[in-house]
């Protein structure tokens, strides 16, 4: 028995003196990040050891989510609007909110259908369409879907087109959406375009047609210590150089 009780309380002992691995940092980021925040924190891990775990979606279901439960250390949205949404409910740490990147809008297609379309003032859209949808993220709420509803209004087009959408839940379900065939054409970012074989772009939306597309980054109000490394591992030279190759404007602005 006294063997037994020491069996035990060594047990216990070593348990108790075994350290329980950190939790990683959760970042909620847009859609449109995926591939190159993928990248980014493979490096940062095998750099730090620290892990980090990625959600990816809309700006506006993730805002949403940070607002309705805890979880997020950082957001990076695709538009300072959903990001504003979290700073006026006092969501975000003060004094970590700042600009990290831009991005331009362009018009894709299938890679092998032939579509030759000139973004103009009312240029025909709904024509290059024909009995086909434009795929794109929804403008209600989606930044990428917000920016394309925008530009096609300031162009003169969007009551055209208006009613022959393919509205998607994020921009890369509607990049999705072109590169299967399932519509003729489409709107998301460069860099969505730049990641995606089976689609070409068509032609690019001037920037003065839409607000500047802006991703702004921020740590939530109850994020982990952990998380400021890594938010400044993103202005890295190592970070930049993986957001230029896939097309993102590194922009840095604190």
């Amino acid at each position: 028995m006294a063997r037994l009780r020491f069996t035990l309380a060594l047990l216990s002992a070593v348990l108790f003196a075994t350290p329980v691995p950190a939790a990683g940092i959760t970042v909620f980021a847009a859609a449109s990040l995926t591939d190159a925040l993928n990248e980014i924190g493979k490096a940062y891990e095998a750099r730090t050891g620290n892990h980090i775990v990625f959600s990816f979606a809309a700006s506006s279901v993730l805002a949403r989510q940070i607002q309705s439960s805890a979880g997020a250390d950082m957001f990076l949205s695709a538009d300072p609007d959903w990001m504003d949404y979290l700073d006026k409910k006092a969501l975000l740490a003060p004094g970590t909110r700042h600009t990290l990147l831009g991005n331009h809008l362009v018009l894709i297609a299938p890679a092998g259908l032939k579509a030759n379309v000139k973004i103009a003032p009312h240029f025909d859209l709904a024509r290059a369409l024909g009995d086909s949808r434009l795929a794109i993220a929804d403008p209600a709420s989606v930044p990428a879907g917000k920016y394309g509803k925008a530009a096609l209004t300031n162009l003169g087009v969007w009551g055209s087109v208006s009613g022959k959408l393919a509205v998607a839940e994020n921009v890369r379900a509607a990049l999705a959406y072109v590169a299967r065939g399932e519509t003729a054409l489409g709107i998301v970012y460069n860099t969505d375009a730049k990641i995606e074989p089976r689609v070409r772009v068509v032609d690019t939306f001037p920037d003065n047609s839409h607000a500047p597309i802006l991703y702004p980054v921020a740590l939530t109000k109850d994020a982990r210590p952990g998380a400021a490394d890594f938010e400044n591992y993103l202005e890295s030279p190592a970070a930049a150089a993986v957001f230029k190759r896939d097309g993102f404007i590194v922009l840095n602005n604190r």
